[in-house]
């Protein structure tokens, strides 16, 4: 059946150790985390169990990306052999706490704006197939604090143009292209 759920956020804190380690060695026993956090059923989990379902590909155009709990969820993505490719905004991936730094470092693909303006899109594409967006950045202060919403669609009739526009981004913000004069 189609994917199609909506999330609201802010989202209770939780503990998403397990899900990230059942992803990082699937079937291997569970260990005990020794946060106070409960593991919970909340947004959070939600939304980092649909990301963790990438078997290929995840491509992010993320305006803010500090949340460190996404940022293990990507990595280990990219640690699993899927291939993940990040468009960010220029003058946010610098901000202290960013994790597009920590992304890069690990290997995964980074492209950003060279313009005035804004790369302001806050989405992903989970295998050419999964559609998540919404008005969430991927901060901690969005997840915890701030009204904010995310759709999640397994529909090509949405994923396709999203996909297409990721695609059409990647190329403009290719470094190759860029000008520094």
């Amino acid at each position: 059946r189609p994917v199609r759920e909506v999330l609201f956020f802010p989202s209770r804190p939780c503990c998403i150790e397990a899900l990230l380690a059942e992803a990082a060695e699937p079937g291997a026993p569970g260990r005990p985390c020794p946060c106070p956090l409960p593991s919970a059923d909340t947004s959070l989990s939600r939304l980092v169990r649909r990301l963790l379902s990438a078997r290929r590909s995840l491509d992010l155009c993320i305006f803010s990306f500090s949340c460190p709990q996404l940022a293990r969820a990507v990595q280990l993505l990219h640690r699993r052999g899927v291939r993940v490719r990040l468009v960010t905004d220029a003058q946010y991936m610098g901000l202290h706490g960013s994790q597009i730094g920590r992304l890069r470092h690990a290997g995964i693909q980074v492209r950003h704006d060279q313009h005035s303006g804004y790369m302001h899109h806050k989405f992903a594409i989970v295998d050419q197939r999964m559609l998540i967006t919404g008005s969430l950045n991927w901060t901690t202060q969005a997840i915890q604090s701030n009204r904010e919403n995310v759709l999640i669609v397994e529909d090509a009739t949405y994923v396709k143009p999203f996909l297409d526009e990721f695609e059409r981004i990647w190329e403009e913000y290719n470094p190759s292209s860029y000008s520094f004069f």
